[in-house]
């Protein structure tokens, strides 16, 4: 019986070109930069996939911010103890953020 090292076996499938990586963590900095800015502020954010949202950014980490919809209409949010929920969404997929009044 023979044994193959799986790292014998392994071939890459997508590998990102580094320009469009050096792109990607800057963008995610900057968007990372104006969130923080805005925590607990009302804004509408739009995503790479058309959602829209609306709501309060209550925290942004490296990689995410959290913004509190108060009346959700999607599965993917934690739900809290009020009507509100709390979505979390990926920085460097956002489009636009719009800061309400």
């Amino acid at each position: 019986m023979s044994f193959q090292n799986p790292a014998t076996q392994e071939r890459v499938l997508y590998q990102a070109d580094p320009n469009v990586v050096t792109t990607l963590r800057s963008i995610r900095d900057r968007v990372y930069h104006i969130t923080s800015t805005h925590v607990n502020r009302r804004v509408r954010v739009q995503s790479l996939d058309g959602n829209t949202y609306e709501g309060v950014i209550v925290h942004v980490d490296s990689r995410h911010v959290y913004l509190m919809v108060p009346h959700p209409s999607v599965q993917r949010a934690f739900f809290g103890p009020s009507e509100a929920a709390i979505l979390t969404l990926v920085l460097f997929e956002l489009l636009v953020i719009v800061l309400l009044a």
